[in-house]
């Protein structure tokens, strides 16, 4: 564990309980955190998550803007719910995405897990995609990729980013709640 894992996982703490609460500046201090656990994945050569958090900081710009200015009034998104095909097809994108990029990984680089790794990474950006605009099925898909990040995390040593995602676990069981309650919620 280094200074480095122990800061970033501090901003995650508190970029996801923003999250949760649906305060925007959830957004800025994630970039701050997933910028720091880009190298952090580079060093243990865990590619796939590395390119993930680099995706990772364009969605963060991407989610604030839509928090802050984006839906029909401009006024940022209410919290809703997909429908059947546009969550299908979210994750039919996340499986094709696994396939290549584990593909990709295990062929070109030395990664430590590709397929595993390549899978967390195709489904974690789905869900962030689906966070971003404020779908309450982000939720559900966090826990899973969360839970299994845990199990990976606990194999390369990273301990300190393994309790960062098991607590990233109960703060997605507290948003999926929290979001479901919001009297906003409506249909996409």
């Amino acid at each position: 564990m280094s200074g480095l894992e122990l800061f970033a996982a501090a901003l995650g703490v508190i970029a996801v309980w923003l999250t949760v609460r649906q305060n925007p500046w959830c957004w800025p201090i994630g970039l701050v955190m997933v910028l720091l656990y880009s190298w952090i994945f580079f060093e243990v050569k865990l590619y796939s998550d590395m390119l993930l958090q680099v995706i990772y900081a364009a969605l963060q710009l991407y989610g604030w803007w839509q928090w802050t200015r984006g839906g029909a009034s401009h006024q940022g998104r209410p919290v809703s719910l997909l429908g059947p095909r546009s969550m299908l097809f979210g994750l039919s994108l996340g499986a094709i995405g696994s396939l290549l990029l584990g593909a990709a990984m295990a062929h070109w680089t030395d990664a430590a897990q590709p397929w595993l790794d390549a899978a967390l990474t195709g489904f974690s950006l789905v869900a962030q995609w689906w966070m971003a605009q404020k779908r309450v099925q982000c939720w559900p898909l966090w826990i899973a990729v969360d839970v299994i990040f845990v199990g990976l995390f606990i194999y390369k040593d990273l301990y300190l980013t393994a309790a960062l995602y098991g607590l990233f676990t109960l703060l997605a069981v507290q948003g999926w709640r929290a979001w479901r309650a919001d009297p906003a919620l409506r249909p996409a």
